[in-house]
């Protein structure tokens, strides 16, 4: 199912903004990305083609698919037919700003947020002025200068409906993905998060989010998927959204991803009057040992204490565990999969080792015990597993799977 390029839309917005003329081709939905970008270059004639990496890899240990291939093929279909400048985006390319610039042979990259920094980069092209953009990296050159992140996101308005390629087919199955925060202060030890967008929480106006979310279902949207790496903060910010999307009777459903600490039955009931029918609840663990390793900041308690408030409201759970993370033993994995199981979630999706991403203490970890060199750039796809547990780990879960149809890999 294919599901509009919402983060490419809110550079392509913002450009337009700025006064630019924008063409978004969505090779998701294109059948052969060859044909399609030759026809979007030959129609547009661009000055400047922007290509957003949204992914690296599938975070898959036991057969890693690397993403990239795809995008290099992309970007040498538009080497053919175009001699514009090719600048590189998206949340993937912002975690490995340097070594996918490098690998993919683009002209430039913009890690972050593109909303100011895209139309900088135009107006210092135009003029043919010096390229110390935010975020900006050269190839061999670098960062040009330091990144900044949008305080005030209302100025950037979110990607409206007649300016999106929209696909095809029945609209109301797509869950529409929308995000009202950016930036995450907590600082999980293996999540790269704050990489692409800072540890500081930045916050859409609730009349913004309204507003979008009515367009979007004029436009035949009514399932919202909310992006927010954690909805229900801050708690206040959670609960008077779910109360003005109430009461603007918008008629959607939505689902989204709690964090598992700070849930209070108030927020759920608003969640539940609002539309929520689904959410993610990240756990990832349920030993309190791992939590702590983790730098989880909630206990066993309050997921269970989470997970009842959201079954009383009939919302449905899909649980999260990360297993073979440094301090696994056999004892936190059985802890953990009992735990899980005692849970009224309705699914779970269990991942073996955990994909190791630059500038994360899980990162620094490996370091230290020798599972990477320190000048390893980590692009391709690298994963910690407590050593000599792999084996004992994958024939354990795959026990308890057995007669557990709703865990999945």
């Amino acid at each position: 199912m294919v599901i509009p390029p919402m983060g490419l839309g809110c550079v392509a917005a913002a450009t337009r903004q700025a006064g630019h003329e924008v063409r978004v081709l969505d090779l998701l939905a294109a059948q052969h990305a060859a044909d399609a970008i030759r026809r979007a270059v030959g129609d547009f004639r661009p000055e400047v083609i922007g290509i957003s990496i949204r992914n690296i890899d599938d975070q898959n240990m036991k057969a890693p698919r690397f993403l990239l291939e795809n995008a290099k093929e992309a970007l040498s279909f538009c080497r053919n037919v175009s001699g514009a400048p090719i600048v590189l985006g998206g949340a993937g390319y912002s975690i490995f700003p340097e070594s996918s610039l490098q690998y993919l042979g683009a002209d430039m990259g913009i890690q972050g947020e593109g909303e100011e920094a895209f139309p900088l980069l135009l107006a210092r092209m135009e003029q043919k002025a010096d390229l110390s953009v935010p975020g900006l990296y050269l190839p061999g050159k670098g960062l040009q200068a330091e990144r900044t992140f949008i305080q005030d996101l209302d100025q950037y308005r979110l990607p409206d409906p007649s300016s999106m390629p929209l696909p095809d087919g029945d609209r109301e199955q797509i869950w529409l993905p929308l995000q009202t925060r950016r930036g995450c202060p907590l600082r999980c030890n293996y999540c790269s998060t704050a990489l692409v967008e800072g540890c500081q929480i930045r916050r859409r106006s609730h009349e913004a989010v309204v507003k979008a979310l009515s367009a979007w279902v004029s436009a035949g949207f009514p399932r919202i998927y909310f992006v927010d790496n954690t909805f229900n903060l801050p708690p206040a910010y959670a609960e008077t959204l779910c109360r003005e999307m109430a009461k603007a009777h918008l008629g959607i459903t939505w689902r989204c991803i709690l964090y598992p600490g700070k849930i209070t039955a108030s927020l759920v009931r608003a969640m539940a009057d609002a539309g929520c029918r689904e959410v993610a609840l990240g756990f990832e663990s349920g030993s309190e040992n791992i939590l702590h390793v983790m730098n989880k900041r909630f206990h066993p308690s309050e997921i269970r204490q989470a997970s009842r408030l959201l079954a009383d409201y009939g919302i449905r759970q899909m649980g999260f565990l990360l297993l073979g993370g440094p301090g696994e033993t056999k004892e936190t994995v059985e802890e953990s999969l009992a735990f899980v199981d005692s849970l009224p979630i309705d699914a779970l999706k269990l991942t073996i080792g955990i994909r190791i991403y630059p500038h994360t203490s899980l990162a620094a970890t490996a370091v230290q015990e020798g599972l990477i060199s320190p000048d390893d750039n980590l692009l391709f796809p690298t994963f910690y597993m407590v050593k000599d547990l792999e084996p004992w780990l994958r024939e354990t879960v795959d026990a308890w799977m057995a007669n557990r149809p709703n865990w999945i890999y």
